[in-house]
């Protein structure tokens, strides 16, 4: 296997010229190496870029808002902020559509959100621009309801089965278009009768790259933007200034007050990572690397000795575990206990967990360099505490009567892509079912 410990040979040009990260920007931000060029991790349905036929008029971007000032702000990509500026590029977002506009002074380019609507037209007769009521989704998930949130930034897709046990979990995919398949994931364990209601983020986070045939149509237009850091087509930051990636983790209760039934006791956030080797099929749940830092206590029974660690996950976790044991039979539990004393534990028969204790600031370190994609070099895998967005879902699921906990499950790319072709597969045997019908 290639030693990912160094950035690969084969990087494309396009993520290296003219391109720095602005360290000075409000915002620290990192690349998009090793999802793109490591795990091919498929992002080519995302977005659709269209050069619009004729010109609008002005009265076309009245309704519009207006992002430039805020792009040209809070980007690090240095060489887009003055590709921009040179070509005096406009920014415009059509907040219900979720659509936007490069208006340039002799034309005007569009960024559809394919991935989104492609979603929402499985489940609704037409594109909701607002909060739609629930709706029966037999078709595509049966049994469930569907709802659509507008939050001014893509909304959220919420799905629930008046049927199912209150007992089951709520699944969260709280990055949805940035992970890919996860959606795929989370409807897997949905009609399987693995959960009981979903709540699937539909908006971009201000980082998803742009596959080559959008980046060679906006070049053949005039708008040759480099695909790194692409932060300067959906913003990263609100109106506020708080970044967009962390709008689920933080709005949560929100969400969860439109679902019927008693509030959930276990929440399993569902996420895709890149293992640290090609065929990596070991799935991380993290359990927090931020306070609120959880106990071992408050996870079941234990028993220690010197760095070993035994744990016997209590009845609620052990529920979420077997659950996600069902994508894969390598599962890793990793938390943080204090600010600098980490646990790393595999799964036993039986549920069980051991693994050891150690100090993160010795023992972690980044993939690649200039990119937050921590490491355990002594196991070879992926380090998940040093994500923060679980520690905002945890902070909020305390305000939940339930006080639920919350698993954040990052799934390799391998196993991601086999669920997605077992629910295609899903998809065709429904298909053939209802014309026998």
């Amino acid at each position: 296997m290639p030693d990912l410990r160094q950035p690969p040979a084969k990087i494309s040009p396009l993520f290296v010229n003219r391109f720095k990260v602005d360290d000075a920007a409000p915002f620290k931000r990192h690349l998009n190496r090793l999802e793109v060029e490591i795990a091919r991790e498929d992002y080519a349905g995302l977005k659709r870029v269209e050069l619009l036929e004729p010109f609008p008029e002005e009265q076309f971007f009245v309704p519009f808002i207006d992002l430039t000032e805020r792009l040209l702000h809070t980007t690090q990509n240095n060489y887009n902020c003055q590709l921009l500026k040179e070509l005096g590029i406009r920014v415009y977002l059509d907040t219900p559509r979720y659509h936007i506009y490069y208006r340039l002074a002799d034309r005007c380019i569009r960024f559809v959100p394919s991935w989104r609507e492609e979603v929402l037209g499985k489940f609704f007769p037409q594109l909701p621009t607002q909060d739609s009521d629930w709706l029966a989704c037999d078709r595509h998930l049966p049994g469930f309801c569907c709802k659509f949130l507008a939050d001014g930034a893509g909304g959220a897709l919420l799905l629930q089965s008046a049927q199912a046990d209150p007992d089951l979990p709520l699944l969260t995919v709280s990055h949805g278009p940035y992970d890919p398949h996860t959606l795929e994931v989370a409807l897997y364990f949905l009609r399987f009768g693995k959960g009981r209601a979903a709540i699937i983020n539909l908006g971009f986070s201000g980082r998803e790259p742009l596959t080559d045939g959008n980046l060679q149509k906006l070049k053949n237009w005039g708008v040759p933007l480099n695909p790194s850091n692409i932060d300067v087509i959906y913003p990263y930051v609100d109106d506020r200034g708080h970044p967009y990636c962390y709008k689920h983790e933080e709005g949560l209760c929100r969400y969860v007050q439109h679902l019927a039934g008693p509030r959930p006791d276990l929440i399993v956030d569902v996420h895709g990572y890149v293992g640290t080797h090609a065929d990596d099929e070991r799935v991380l749940v993290g359990m927090g690397g931020l306070p609120p830092w959880p106990r071992l206590s408050e996870l079941g029974r234990f028993e220690q000795h010197g760095e070993t660690i035994h744990l016997l996950p209590k009845k609620v976790f052990r529920r979420g575990l077997a659950m996600v044991r069902e994508l894969s039979e390598e599962i890793y539990v990793q938390f943080c206990t204090d600010s600098h004393e980490a646990c790393h534990l595999g799964m036993l028969g039986g549920l069980q967990l051991i693994g050891r204790k150690f100090d993160p600031r010795s023992e972690v370190s980044s993939l690649l360099p200039g990119e937050e994609r921590s490491f355990l070099p002594t196991e070879n895998i992926r380090w998940l505490p040093s994500a923060g967005a679980n520690a905002k879902q945890r902070i909020e699921a305390c305000k939940l009567d339930s006080q639920a906990l919350c698993l954040h499950v990052e799934i390799p790319t391998r196993i991601r892509r086999q669920i997605a072709l077992k629910m295609k597969q899903q998809a065709i045997n429904d298909s053939l079912t209802s014309s026998e019908i």
